[in-house]
Formats: structure tokens, sequence, C-alpha cells
């Protein structure tokens, strides 16, 4: 059987993989359930399986040849988002997280590729391995599988990721990066408290952090060239809850997106 027979032998079944890991999702680093049930999976095929980064699992396919070493890597942590769609039998069971940026079938995809692989072995040259990380959406276990090793000795490796814009059916595969790169960012705003009848007395640290929120977008609009894609995303705020004071204390937290690794450093560390 060639690739796409086997793919639709394998129709029913990773579907049924995808609402299972989407019924049962889990944040990032918390990945226990999910990290068992691919060992499981990957074992029952045949394939040898390594525990990498906490709950990470690489599994290894080795070709009937010697040749290069492909590796497919597919993410598996969820959000903490409560999922309000109550109209499929497969909505998540834990309340407050939920699979809202397609690792679920990420999961699935590769668990099926493997498959697929584990029955065509005899006709490869080389090895792959199938590399599921955790910790993709707080920007920490991609960082954490390089310092152990996974992409040690690997020639070249490929991920998919499935994009709610995109018409069903099609598949977008061009030259270049198709994603950028992701980093994490934290700001810290101290005031100092007072009583909300008396604003000259203190320093409001909800009007400081709202100035920070509204000039954030001059760093891509100002500081950056134009023909240069970049992103800056405040995803989090918090302050001390008080009605008639001022807060001490306002944490922002967002996200930056960039190709180009010059612009990612700027972010990263200029400011």
């Amino acid at each position: 059987m060639n690739v796409r027979e086997l793919s639709e032998k394998y129709k029913k079944e990773i579907i049924a993989l995808r609402r299972e890991f989407h019924q049962n999702p889990e944040i990032s680093w918390k990945e226990i359930r999910t990290s068992r049930r691919i060992e499981e999976e990957l074992k029952k095929i045949g394939i040898k399986v390594q525990k990498v980064a906490n709950t990470g699992i690489v599994g290894t396919i080795k070709g009937k040849e010697n040749g290069k070493v492909v590796a497919l890597r597919a993410d598996m942590d969820a959000l903490p988002i409560q999922e309000a769609n109550d109209d499929i039998s497969y909505k998540s069971k834990n309340k407050g997280v939920m699979h809202a940026c397609g690792h679920d079938s990420h999961i699935s995809m590769l668990l099926i590729a493997a498959k697929i692989l584990w029955e065509l072995k005899d006709q490869l040259n080389g090895t792959v391995k199938l590399i599921f990380q955790p910790a993709e959406e707080i920007v920490e276990g991609a960082k954490k599988m390089l310092d152990e090793g996974v992409l040690d000795g690997v020639d070249a490796i490929l991920g998919i990721h499935i994009w709610s814009q995109f018409p069903v059916g099609k598949v977008s595969l061009e030259t270049g990066p198709r994603f950028a790169a992701g980093d994490r960012f934290k700001i810290t705003v101290k005031g100092k408290g007072s009583h909300g009848a008396v604003p000259h007395l203190g320093i409001d640290a909800i009007v400081a952090a709202s100035a920070i929120v509204m000039n954030l977008q001059t760093i891509v609009s100002r500081e950056i060239n134009p023909l240069e894609p970049a992103v800056v995303t405040l995803g989090k705020i918090n302050g001390d809850s008080i009605l008639v004071s001022f807060v001490m204390r306002v944490i922002l937290e967002g996200t930056t997106r960039s190709f180009n690794p010059d612009i990612q450093h700027n972010f990263s560390f200029n400011y």
C-alpha cells in the first residue's frame, strides 16, 4: 500500500484519536495523560520510545538501509481556556483547559504518520524521529528538548500546523518560513498606594500600565522596518483588586512574533 491508501485506512482512527485528545487537554508541563497515551500508541505499533523534557516523547523508526535522519515534530499542550462549545460530544472534560490551538490534531496526525511510516519502513533509507514536544504554548518546551539533545544527529526536521483560516482540504506549502518565532515578555509596573479620593498622593499603576499597553504597538510601527513582519500581542493584565484605592502593582504579559532573528533579538533584549 502507498501513503495515500494507508491514510485512508487510518482515517477513522485519526478522527477518534483527535477527539480523545481534545476531550482530555492538559496545560504546559502537565501533559501527563497525553504523554502516557502517546507512549502507549507508539509501543503498540512497535516503535522504540524515549521520554525526554519531563513529559516529552521521542519515537524512532529505522529504515531498511542507513541514511539521513529526518525528524517529524508535533506539540502536545493545551491552553488555560474554558471551552464554550456545547454542540460537540467530545468537548473538553477538564474545566478551564482546552485544545484551542490545534495540538490535539497535531498529536493525532503524528501518531498516524508513525503508523504509516512503520508499515513502509522497509522502503526507507534512513531514520525517522517522531518528536512530541511539551510546553509549546509557554515557549519553553523546544529549548528543553534541544538542551537534552533531541536534535543531535538530525539532518532535517519537519513540522505541521493546522490553520482554521485555511480552506478544508487545502495544504499551504511555500518556500521560506511559514510560522514565526515566538517569545514571551512580562512587565511589572510598580505604583504607590493611595485612596482613590486623593489620587495626587499616590502613583496609579493602572494608568501607567494603560499607557504602556497603548504605546507597545509603536515598537512595531516606529522601530521595525515596515517590510519586516512582526507582532506584539498583550494577552494578560493582572492587578491588585481594590475598588477604592490605587493598586500597588500591575503585571502585563504577552508575546512577540517575528521571522527575522535580528528582530527577535531586539524584541527579546532591548524592550
